[in-house]
């Protein structure tokens, strides 16, 4: 398990956040969606927790197979997804993704947003993961470094000014002196207990989520004056219209996408009163099981027999060689992003 802090600071309120959140996932993962992969939304509908109250509840499936980078191609299906589970009872969300054909793999995020530029270090002091020792990294949505192919002059917050708000440019040391200011307290925890691949994919999953939330909290505030003006409702609309363009966009015709007024109950969708979990299935695919009537090998031969001069002189390969075809170690290696997507969906 690798657990780390993320702090986003934007120029904005908490309150102004609400909307802009929305509305950036919704924008993102349409930008971010193409034929056959993308931001799948299965669900979206109101949610009441016990503990935190009403809330929004999402599920989406993030295709994402040519993404991949080339050693975990090898190893999963062509038609690879992995699901996103969302609990949003802003200024708290919950984010939480699993692949059933990884039962080992998972992320779970727990965010909390506050008027502050990131100075609150006892944020989590009731998260279960508390005592866990961590690494605190501030990321600067001005400043650090972006993917090249994610960058757009017109979401280059160092020269973008809002018109509607004039807030921008942002100047070394932004933070210090902007107001208003906001903070996005991210907990991440990414566990992947597979011995000989932990370190290696525990580390890679940072670095995208990394990218994927300093690409999402740029465009919330490159995009201000496209939603600083909507209400609830109007953002709630344009998320139910942009996610049935979306669906459509990857190839996936789904009835349409209903975000109901109504909650529902509690129990309807499992969530626990502190941070829920999705139920993992340990059992390896059917297709990875071994077959219970095969017989079983012996740990080595009996007798040695050596290749036949004959056959291995006709064919030109040795008798008892191999060959197998090596994955295609040609593409580029992912990141990229979609899901938390944007900030990491659905939060």
């Amino acid at each position: 398990m690798l657990l780390k802090e993320y702090r986003i600071c934007m120029p904005l309120t908490v309150e102004e956040y609400r909307i802009g959140q929305l509305y950036m996932i919704s924008k993102h993962s349409h930008e971010q969606s193409d034929r056959g992969e993308g931001v799948e939304v299965v669900q979206n509908e109101p949610f009441e927790d016990p503990a935190h109250g009403q809330g929004q509840f999402t599920e989406k499936r993030v295709y994402l197979n040519s993404k991949l980078p080339s050693w975990a191609r090898a190893v999963v299906p062509n038609i690879f997804y992995v699901t996103e589970k969302a609990w949003n009872y802003y200024p708290y969300t919950i984010t939480e993704y699993t692949c059933s054909f990884l039962p080992k793999f998972s992320i779970h995020i727990e965010t909390k947003y506050e008027d502050n530029k990131g100075s609150n270090d006892n944020i989590f002091s009731d998260s279960e993961n508390k005592d866990q020792e961590r690494e605190v990294c501030f990321v600067d949505i001005a400043y650090d470094e972006i993917p090249e192919r994610y960058y757009k002059e017109s979401e280059d917050l160092r020269y973008f000014k809002s018109e509607k708000t004039s807030r921008g440019m942002l100047q070394e040391g932004w933070r210090d002196t902007q107001e208003p200011i906001m903070c996005s307290y991210k907990l991440v925890t990414v566990k992947f207990e597979v011995w000989g691949l932990q370190t290696r994919v525990e580390q890679f999953v940072h670095k995208v989520v990394r990218d994927v939330l300093l690409l999402g909290h740029r465009q919330a505030f490159a995009w201000v004056d496209e939603w600083i003006d909507m209400t609830m409702d109007e953002v709630r609309e344009y998320e139910r219209t942009i996610q049935e363009a979306t669906n459509e966009k990857i190839g996936i015709f789904p009835p349409p996408i209903s975000i109901s007024e109504m909650p529902l109950s509690s129990c309807t969708l499992s969530g626990p009163a502190s941070a829920p979990t999705t139920p993992l299935c340990s059992d390896a695919p059917e297709f990875l099981s071994v077959p219970k009537d095969r017989a079983r090998k012996k740990s080595a031969p009996e007798t040695l027999t050596l290749p036949d001069a004959a056959a291995q002189n006709q064919s030109g390969v040795p008798q008892g060689s191999m060959l197998v075809p090596l994955p295609n170690q040609n593409h580029s290696p992912w990141p990229s992003s979609d899901s938390d997507q944007a900030e990491l969906g659905g939060e």
